[in-house]
């Protein structure tokens, strides 16, 4: 005779709740240390950013009180790591005492679920989800049900693994070694076949930035070739250690052909904004537009993925960025121009060019949109104004 398990009603509704939010919404569980008889779920584009799922019993005013504190302080630390300054929250109650009186909250709605008919009937759930009376799973022998939800989530949660692992594992940034290969080449170069990497004429002869030139002989190729030479030993070093260092982990991320589209698209736009800036017989040179792109890119990259990379966005990134474009600002000779030019070329192209099962295709074609028109109203400033 088989032994007959049974599951408490509230039980198969948060594992209904959960199966929907998880495989059908793309909501993904936040792990929070000290947290009982609740669970967390986050999806930065969701209509919720966070949706909370309290099991626990609250019996009066007072516990239901100290929940919402905590709740608001866990909200908090979220806003903190991701740089959020709004996340709306969804608390579903699945045991609350009906002595108990939910308060309304700016950014928090709170309902009570304890059977099936409160997630159809509830207003918040309409207006937010309004497909999961189709899409929850339904009633199916216990056993059976609770087997399809745990495969369900099993497998999503696999396919997410997966997903991460081909994301954020380490591969050879085979691209940013030649970039590198290349800038150094032509620096040797420059001793070999000209007067030195500070000499002014040979920077002209190998391609610097410089508006007269552009102007006027139509050598347009400067604009790219500029970022390929580097004024003095101590400039090339410092450019391809940050090349090496931001490039290996932008190509790794965004793949070796976004990378080469954000690292020369970075390039135009950079030493564009250079040259609405350049005086007409200043010249300039060097990768740092590019870099400054690069940083961009993981800026864009680091704030879509911020519930994964939020420490690391605002403790590294972050604090790189500023601390560079103020040494921009301080330093006598550095084309801040360039710097903002790249970083703010970077951030488009990334937009326009997506992130791997991130960006959708209407994001990527807004991002298309804005960096065209940044580059036409640049070419206009420079060229016709």
């Amino acid at each position: 005779m088989k032994e007959q398990i049974l599951f408490r009603d509230k039980d198969m509704i948060v594992m209904k709740l959960l199966h929907y939010f998880i495989t059908e919404k793309g909501y993904s569980p936040i792990i929070l240390r000290g947290i009982e008889n609740e669970i967390w779920l986050e999806n930065v584009d969701g209509p919720y950013r966070i949706v909370r799922i309290m099991t626990g019993y609250i019996h009066n005013n007072t516990q239901y009180d100290f929940d919402l504190f905590k709740t608001k302080k866990i909200i908090h630390q979220i806003k903190l790591k991701t740089l959020s300054f709004r996340v709306k929250t969804l608390s579903i109650f699945t045991d609350l005492s009906e002595y108990v009186e939910l308060k309304k909250e700016e950014n928090i709605d709170s309902i009570i679920v304890k059977k099936e008919e409160d997630i159809i009937l509830s207003k918040e759930i309409k207006e937010a989800f309004s497909d999961i009376n189709t899409k929850m799973v339904k009633n199916e022998p216990d056993v059976e049900l609770f087997t399809k939800i745990t495969s369900d989530l099993n497998n999503i949660n696999k396919k997410k693994t997966l997903e991460a692992e081909s994301l954020f594992n380490s591969k050879k940034p085979i691209i940013t070694y030649v970039l590198i290969a290349i800038n150094i080449l032509i620096f040797l170069l420059m001793y070999l076949f000209g007067n030195g990497s500070e000499d002014i004429n040979t920077l002209i002869k190998f391609g610097a930035l410089s508006k007269a030139h552009i102007l006027i002989n139509n050598e347009y190729f400067r604009i790219i070739t500029s970022a390929f030479l580097h004024i003095g030993l101590f400039h090339i070093m410092f450019n391809m250690w940050a090349l090496y260092v931001v490039g290996s982990q932008v190509e790794n991320y965004f793949g070796k052909i976004k990378f080469l589209i954000i690292y020369f698209g970075s390039i135009i736009v950079s030493s564009l904004v250079s040259l609405v800036f350049l005086d007409i017989s200043t010249i300039s040179a060097g990768a740092s537009g590019a870099v400054f792109g690069l940083f961009g890119a993981l800026l864009y990259f680091g704030y879509n993925y911020r519930a994964y990379l939020g420490n690391v966005l605002i403790r590294q990134i972050l604090p790189v960025i500023i601390l560079n474009i103020f040494i921009g600002f301080v330093t006598p000779g550095i084309n801040n121009a360039a710097h903002l030019g790249g970083l703010m070329g970077g951030i488009l192209l990334s937009y326009s060019t997506g992130i791997k099962n991130k960006s959708s295709k209407q994001e990527r074609t807004s991002g298309i949109i804005a960096i065209s028109i940044a580059i036409a109203t640049l070419i206009y400033y420079v060229f016709f104004k």
